[in-house]
């Protein structure tokens, strides 16, 4: 490729050092650095919300309220339609010891739950299939009138979208951070070129064309930026493979876990060659603009 050849005398232009070559390095390693996080959490998110809905799509409540001499009668009679029910994996009754548990974060551990009305709570897993919810709501009003079932929709929409938004605040991220290489990139390139003014002047005296000499900005600028965001990425891949990941299957966990795995390490590769098309573009855009005015 034309850009990653040397280009002699060109290359002459733009000083190799100095403060231009380290802005343009460290920006582009900062950015890089923090894009591999907001790559990260938009991943995360992504499994949150998919771990999410899965998990509540698969399962569902009975909670049976009903007169004091009725609530066993109508457990037993809602645990038979549940067995009868296509669709139900299982379903079972919550122990006191469960329901104490369940609500110890509002009212403490020492809860008296056998002395307080607390409706019967029976936890329903559906197969792969799942099961009509419409149905067998149906038919336990019939069978159990104080029974209702709970699918759990209501908890899983919200939950869903909150995990959708986060990641889109990732993507969001990432485009704000194109936005900052892009903006540093630039910078860096015009504070070149005002420095390399009077050698400039000297090769348009010589018959240099504006594009050589745009292009030995380009070509440096965008190496640099290759250079540092590969730096960057390096060093984010590093912290994130240190960080501790969520088990399978643990919804809590998954919130908790910024962390990439399996095949999306490969879209880590990604990060050093957008970089370096940003700062192509920007670097491209200042050439122009800054040679376009000093003629």
């Amino acid at each position: 490729m034309r850009l990653f050849r040397p280009s002699g005398v060109a290359d002459r232009v733009v000083p190799p050092t100095g403060f231009t070559a380290r802005l343009t390095l460290g920006a582009s390693a900062a950015m890089a650095f923090l894009a591999v996080f907001a790559l990260a959490l938009s991943l995360s998110a992504g499994r949150v919300a998919s771990t999410w809905s899965d998990a509540l799509a698969r399962t569902a409540t009975v909670r049976i309220s009903a007169p004091s001499g009725q609530v066993e009668a109508q457990a037993v009679a809602a645990l038979a339609v549940l067995d009868t029910t296509p669709g139900v994996a299982s379903a079972r009754r919550l122990g006191a010891d469960e329901q104490r548990a369940l609500l110890e974060p509002w009212f403490g551990p020492d809860l008296p739950i056998e002395s307080l009305p607390v409706p019967v709570l029976i936890e329903v897993v559906a197969t792969a299939d799942g099961f009509d919810s419409g149905g067998l709501s149906a038919r336990l009003a019939g069978e159990a009138p104080g029974a209702v079932l709970d699918d759990h929709a209501a908890w899983r929409a919200p939950l869903v979208a909150a995990a959708g938004r986060m990641r889109l605040l990732g993507f969001g991220c990432l485009l704000l951070i194109s936005l900052t290489v892009a903006a540093m990139v630039a910078l860096a390139a015009q504070a070149a070129l005002a420095a390399n003014a009077r050698v400039i002047a000297t090769l348009r005296l010589v018959g240099a064309e504006d594009a050589f000499i745009a292009r030995a900005f380009v070509r440096r600028f965008t190496l640099r930026g290759l250079a540092g965001a590969g730096a960057g990425t390096l060093a984010a891949a590093v912290v994130l493979a240190m960080l501790p990941s969520a088990g399978a299957g643990s919804t809590e966990a998954a919130w908790l876990s910024l962390s990439i795995g399996g095949a999306q390490w490969a879209l880590l590769l990604l990060v050093p060659p957008a970089t370096a098309a940003v700062a192509y573009g920007a670097t491209r855009l200042a050439a122009r603009r800054a040679l376009t005015e000093a003629t």
